[in-house]
C-alpha cells in the first residue's frame, strides 16, 4: 500500500515535471525560431530602427538596388555597397576575391566583353538580422547579352553579408554562383 502510494507520487510529480519541461521547451524553441526565420521582407520593427539610425534598411528593394547596379556594367560604381579591405567575396569565377579592389579590377574586365545586362532578385529573397548585422539570401535571374550578340540566361545563387559601416549597410562577405547543369 505504502509503495504503491509512493509510486502514485512519483509519477505525478513525473507528469507535472514532464508538462513543465515540454512547455518550457516549446517556448523556448518557438523564440529561437521567431529570431532566425525573417520573412523574406525584414519586420517593420528592424527596418524602422535601420532606417531611424540614418541608414539604408536592408530588403528586398536594397538587394535589388545593389543587382540594378551591376546591370549597369560598371563594377566601378558598385564600390558603394561593398566594404574596403581585407573581405572575401566569392564569384562565379575566379575561386575568390580578397577585397573590393581585387574583385572590382577582375570584374570590370570580364563585363567589358557585355554589351547589355539586367538581374532581377527572386521572390525567395530572404533577409535576416544576425547580432549587428545582416545577411540575405536569393536567387536572382540573369539576362546578359555579349556584344557579339550571344544572350546568357541564368539564375545565380546569391549570399551577402551586411554591417553597417559609417552608416551605410555595406557587403562584407558575399558568394554568387550558378547550379551545375
Amino acid at each position: 500500500m505504502i509503495t504503491t502510494m509512493i509510486i502514485r507520487k512519483v509519477n505525478s510529480r513525473i507528469s507535472v515535471l514532464t508538462v513543465a519541461l515540454c512547455a518550457s521547451l516549446f517556448s523556448l524553441a518557438s523564440t529561437c525560431l521567431s529570431q532566425s526565420t525573417a520573412s523574406p521582407a525584414a519586420p517593420a520593427q528592424e527596418q524602422t530602427k535601420a532606417t531611424a539610425a540614418g541608414a539604408t534598411k536592408i530588403d528586398k528593394a536594397y538587394l535589388q538596388k545593389i543587382w540594378d547596379g551591376w546591370a549597369t556594367l560598371n563594377a566601378a560604381g558598385q564600390k558603394q555597397y561593398y566594404a574596403q579591405g581585407p573581405h572575401v567575396f566569392f564569384d562565379t569565377a575566379p575561386l575568390k576575391y580578397a577585397n573590393w579592389d581585387e574583385y572590382q579590377s577582375t570584374v570590370s574586365k570580364e563585363l567589358m566583353e557585355y554589351k547589355a545586362a539586367s538581374f532581377k532578385v527572386n521572390d525567395d529573397a530572404q533577409i535576416h538580422k544576425s547580432g549587428d548585422g545582416y545577411w540575405a539570401t536569393a536567387t536572382v535571374a540573369s539576362d546578359m547579352t555579349q556584344k557579339s550578340g550571344k544572350r546568357e540566361l541564368e539564375t545565380f545563387r546569391w549570399t551577402a553579408v551586411f554591417e553597417k559601416q559609417n552608416g551605410k549597410w555595406l557587403i562584407v562577405h558575399e558568394h554568387v554562383s550558378v547550379a551545375q547543369q
